[in-house]
């Protein structure tokens, strides 16, 4: 029994040879430029993010300050990471040099491939440390007790990390047999359904303890904005299996994944800063 388990781990910690890098295709101008400009766009929507809750920190009590700051760490891991997975895109294809016309215009063709992988593993290192973070940071403006909030921290964080972890071995194949991207995602949802459960039902009560209705909203909002944009991930992860496979595949993937992220980091970031800074001004009143 052992054998074939630690042949599993092996396969999916080390990936088979021909299956240790994304494969790289060939892309029209449209295609590359579509994936540029939304990688620029959520790296810049991260930075700004970024700045603006780490500035805002100061704005709200201090025992609210930690849920702001890490939600600021959050879109700044996000943003580094960003910049890898955009440098990366770049490296990956050139555009040769074109004729300009007698009329003085230069018709730009598709890029070509320079032979340096995409590293898209840049993607699944941010989520393997920003997703803990992201439940984390929610943990903290509800109302639990100190055993309640290190139980519910601890066993979120482990199920997120192995939600992120069981899905990167199918995300390495577009094309061709996607049996392992089919097991991959069966298995990583099933962690995922234990987290939107959790979020939902587990700490229902720790959010109707909420006297005031107005933050009650807003932190049942920021927990329903969290699982709507975490279950675009695994519909994104579907498209080579919807019959949307080589270049087209990553095109959405990336696109898909980029607007994710930016709803799920950045949005739910700002309603994060939203809730402690109106829990600061009640208490502040109260005072």
């Amino acid at each position: 029994m052992r054998k074939p388990v630690f042949r599993f781990l092996k396969v999916f910690l080390l990936g088979q040879q021909q299956q240790a890098a994304m494969v790289m295709y060939e892309m029209t101008d449209m295609q590359y430029q579509a994936v540029y400009n939304c990688l620029s766009f959520a790296l810049a929507s991260m930075m700004a993010t970024t700045m603006f809750l780490w500035f805002r920190s100061f704005g709200v009590q201090d025992k609210y300050r930690s849920a702001v700051l890490i939600s600021g760490l959050v879109t700044f891991i996000a943003a580094y990471h960003y910049i890898r997975i955009f440098n990366s895109w770049v490296e990956a294809y050139h555009y040769p040099s074109f004729q300009v016309g007698k009329d003085g215009a230069m018709d730009i063709g598709a890029p070509t491939l320079t032979g340096v992988p995409f590293n898209d593993a840049y993607r699944y290192m941010d989520w393997l440390l920003t997703v803990p973070l992201l439940l984390i940071e929610i943990l903290l403006v509800m109302k639990l007790d100190p055993a309640t909030y290190s139980s519910k921290a601890l066993t979120l964080g482990v199920g997120s990390a192995l939600m992120i972890v069981s899905g990167y071995y199918g995300e390495l194949t577009v094309s061709g047999d996607l049996g392992p991207r089919w097991a991959c995602w069966f298995l990583s949802m099933a962690f995922f359904l234990y987290i939107v459960y959790e979020l939902l039902v587990g700490l229902s009560a720790a959010t109707e303890s909420e006297s005031d209705p107005e933050i009650r909203s807003k932190i049942q909002l920021a927990q329903i904005v969290t699982v709507l944009s975490w279950c675009t991930y695994p519909v994104v992860y579907l498209f080579p299996m919807m019959g949307i496979t080589a270049a087209n595949a990553v095109v959405g993937i990336q696109i898909g994944y980029c607007a994710s992220d930016i709803i799920s980091k950045c949005g739910v970031g700002i309603m994060i800063y939203q809730i402690t800074y109106a829990k600061s001004n009640k208490e502040g009143l109260l005072d």
